[in-house]
Parts: C-alpha cells; structure tokens; sequence
C-alpha cells in the first residue's frame, strides 16, 4: 500500500506544485502524520521535495509545478525506482502504479529507472520455509482502514470467544504474523488476524484520532509486549566467538555485560518464567552456563534428566 501512496503523492505534487501535509491527506485519505511521513520518505530518496516553512509554505518540488516527471534527474529517478521497487511485487495494483510511473519518465531516463525497480527483491520468507501469502482477511481490513469503515468481527483469545465492533486504524505485519490496531470503547486495542472470525464491514463510518501515527502506536505495542516477556533474568557465561550467535537468536532478550576474564562473556537472559529460558538454552549443551538464578539451573537439570532417561541406551 505505501508504495501506492508514494507514487500518487508524488503525481498529485506534480500537478499541484506545492502542498500541505494536510491537503495531501484529505486527498489521499490518511492521516496528517502518515502523509508528512511519506513526504518525508521522498525527500529522504532524492527527490526534489523539500518542506518550505512559514505562511504560505508547505511541500514543494524543486522548480515548480508539473504535469509529469521530466523535472526529475537520472539519479533522482533512480532514487525513487529503488525505494519503491521492493514493494511494487505486493499487488496488481502496485505493479500498475509502478508502469505508470515509468511510463511518465523522460525516454532517456526510463532504462536504468527500470533496471533500479528491478535491481531489488525483499524475500520475506526464512531458509526452510515457504513464502506464505498474504490472508484474504487482511486485504478486507485494509480496504476497512482506507475506506474509514468500522469493523464487526468475533475474536478468540484463551479459548473464548467475544464479538467486537472496531474502528480500525491501521495493520502491521510482524514476523508473518499479522495484526489489526484498532479503536474500541475501551481505547486502543491489538487484535492478531488470524484470532478474528466472521469478519464484516460496516456501513457505519470509522474514527481515528488526527495525531494517530501507526508506527509510534505500535512500537508502544512492542515495548508493552516485550517488558511482560522479560520478567526474569538469567545470568549465563559464554564464549566470546558464540555471543554473536546467542544474540541473533535471543535478540532484544539477551543483555551483554562484558567479558569475565577466561575468554567467556556474561550475559542475561529474559523470558516470562525458568523453564522457558531453560529451553531456549538446553539446546547450546555446555557451551553456556547459567549462574543464577538456581531455578533455571534447575530447569535445565531437569530436562538434561528427562534426555537422558529418554534415549539411554538399553
């Protein structure tokens, strides 16, 4: 979606010349701060969109208004072809965006334009896995969140189910995993997709808050979720040349504290309980070793037991 949103920001400044934050939203329908953020994003790439403050001001191509893009360079085109490149393989309608686009480059420019479009692919997918596509569910949600249209839904969580009317703000795709940010009597609420059951759009028009800005609100939604996932801290020792691995694996859960003097590290481990750091560290053997607390030294004893018994040989 936010490479559709580029690509008509930049074709409604061509046509305008200058304008506000605010304009480029009434005509795009997002938020004030969604579409400051995409002005921002085209400046940041090299195109000659630059903010003009005081009365009158507002967001300006370089050299004026215009009815195509022949005011941009060879690497200004470039620029803006390798940021949205990546995402033009999302939908039909990107891909569109995207022809169009080229379409409305100088002839001089459109080759190595077409070759920085192509010069990128994002490949979500991990080694092993199979890129999984996008819930219809999802494309519904985001037709909700453009449209400003309330959402009726049932929603399981611990095995009840409940029947919710949202306004929905916006989606997030974390990890495969995606989630819906919503409006709801009680304030902002989090919803995984894939807990939502018997999806219906509304009639009914959705609100969202002027400065509601999807990002900040979902790193709020990351910290609150990882400060209830690191209530307990484990203390381990690990050889220098394995940290880099530990720290992949366990990322904003493994804390560094320095080096111990016997060419090994300490660390801290979080997780909500001992047995789960327990288990996320059985599998290193004994290349780490927990310290403190004796609860997950326990833990781990007690899995290194239940391995044993389970394929001692006879």
């Amino acid at each position: 979606m936010r490479a559709d949103r580029l690509v008509a920001t930049l074709l409604f400044m061509q046509t305008r010349g200058r304008v506000t934050a605010a304009e480029v939203a009434a005509e795009l329908e997002v938020s004030v701060a969604t579409a400051r953020r995409d002005l921002e994003a085209l400046s940041t790439a090299g195109i000659p969109v630059y903010p003009q403050p005081g009365r009158g001001g507002g967001w300006a191509l370089i050299g004026g208004a215009r009815t195509d893009l022949s005011g941009l360079t060879g690497p200004e085109a470039q620029a803006l072809f390798l940021l949205l490149g990546p995402m033009a393989t999302a939908t039909p309608a990107t891909r569109s965006a995207l022809r169009k686009l080229l379409r409305a480059l100088p002839q001089s420019f459109r080759i190595e334009a077409e070759a920085a479009a192509g010069a990128v692919v994002v490949d979500p997918a991990r080694w092993g896995e199979r890129d999984e596509e996008t819930p219809e569910l999802v494309s519904a949600l985001q037709q909700a969140v453009v449209r400003r249209r309330k959402v009726a839904f049932d929603y399981e969580r611990a095995g009840q189910r409940t029947h919710r009317i949202v306004d929905p703000w916006g989606l997030v795709d974390k990890d495969g995993i995606w989630y819906l940010v919503a409006g709801t009597e009680r304030g902002r609420r989090t919803f995984r997709v894939d807990r939502i059951a018997d999806s219906e759009t509304l009639d009914e028009t959705s609100h969202r808050p002027d400065d509601f800005d999807l990002s900040s609100a979902w790193s709020e939604v990351v910290e609150e979720v990882e400060r209830h996932r690191s209530t307990l801290a484990a203390t381990a020792l690990i050889p220098a040349p394995l940290l880099p691995v530990l720290r992949h694996q366990q990322g904003r859960h493994c804390e560094v504290d320095g080096p111990v003097g016997d060419g090994r590290i300490q660390v801290r481990i979080t997780a909500p309980t001992p047995l789960m750091i327990a288990q996320q560290l059985a599998g290193w053997g004994t290349a780490i070793e927990v310290l403190e607390p004796q609860s997950v030294r326990d833990e781990l004893a007690r899995l290194g037991t239940e391995l044993v018994d389970r394929y001692r040989r006879p």
